[in-house]
């Protein structure tokens, strides 16, 4: 397959699978509201989504090329495909997949809030947080692809039951935690991140600042110490005090650089920058 035809096809796959999200996760925003968002409103995102995901299918359509040529082999193989589970690895298996993807992404997280976060602000600048307006900057794909998907081609995992009713669970719950809605995940949100959960990561109150990595669990936020568990009714205000979420395809190219233009001038304090304490 060349490498277009490889572009061609993962797009088109990933279109289907985000639009399909976007669509039942708003669906949920729009029944059970926590905030009012207009549509309207979610057009940028939509907008930024499309050329993000464009240019994602191009990222990683060239990584599989060049680690196919590399031939570079897995230096150990992680027993998650749970066969000795019989029928419970149906479950099971695709859940201890993505707690084994959310340990790196917890780590590539944290590295972008340290020395990358001109660029991870454009996620966190967004004061209208909801499924479709969680989008990151043109350049994410390129840190991930280093930081998760190159470690994590180092190490197999023993394939189990792909099942695609399971597949679409967990992408869906990937949107699910930056929506805006009464609906959570009640007291299984102490272990598998929800809306509640992930909410305090984007917080604008600084003793939230610098917690709550994970995307799929809290067990790795528990392990290194940044959990922060969110108490009945908090719910804090998105955004970054240095500028406003990209209205404009300028803005969201160009936000890293007026991060930069902010901090000098004097507003909003760097997020990297700020020590915070530990909370009993």
């Amino acid at each position: 397959m060349t490498l277009l035809a490889s572009v061609i096809e993962s797009a088109t796959a990933t279109a289907i699978v985000w639009t399909f999200g976007f669509a039942v996760v708003t669906a949920v925003e729009i029944a059970l509201p926590r905030e009012r968002h207009s549509l309207g409103g979610r057009g940028a995102g939509l907008v930024f989504w499309a050329i993000w995901l464009a240019f994602s299918a191009v990222v990683y359509a060239a990584f599989r090329a060049m680690w196919s040529r590399l031939g570079i082999p897995p230096l150990v193989t992680l027993p998650t495909g749970l066969h000795w589970a019989g029928v419970a690895s149906i479950i099971a298996a695709p859940i201890l997949g993505a707690v084994v993807y959310d340990f790196f992404f917890y780590w590539c997280h944290r590295i972008q809030h340290r020395w990358l976060w001109k660029y991870h602000a454009v996620h966190h600048s967004i004061r209208e947080l909801s499924s479709v307006n969680a989008y990151h900057h043109i350049s994410e794909p390129v840190v991930q692809m280093l930081l998760i998907t190159v470690p994590m081609s180092l190490i197999a995992q023993d394939a189990g039951p792909a099942v695609p009713a399971m597949m679409a669970l967990l992408h869906l719950h990937l949107m699910f935690i930056h929506a805006p809605t009464r609906a959570h995940l009640g007291p299984l949100g102490r272990w598998v991140v929800d809306n509640r959960f992930h909410r305090i990561h984007h917080s604008l109150d600084t003793r939230h600042f610098d917690r709550n990595f994970g995307a799929f669990t809290t067990v790795w936020d528990r392990v290194f110490g940044t959990a922060w568990m969110p108490e009945r009714g908090e719910w804090p205000a998105t955004g970054i005090a240095e500028v406003d979420q990209p209205r404009t395809l300028r803005d969201w190219v160009m936000l890293p650089a007026d991060y930069d233009a902010a901090v000098a001038q004097g507003r909003g304090t760097p997020v990297a920058e700020t020590n915070v304490p530990a909370r009993a």
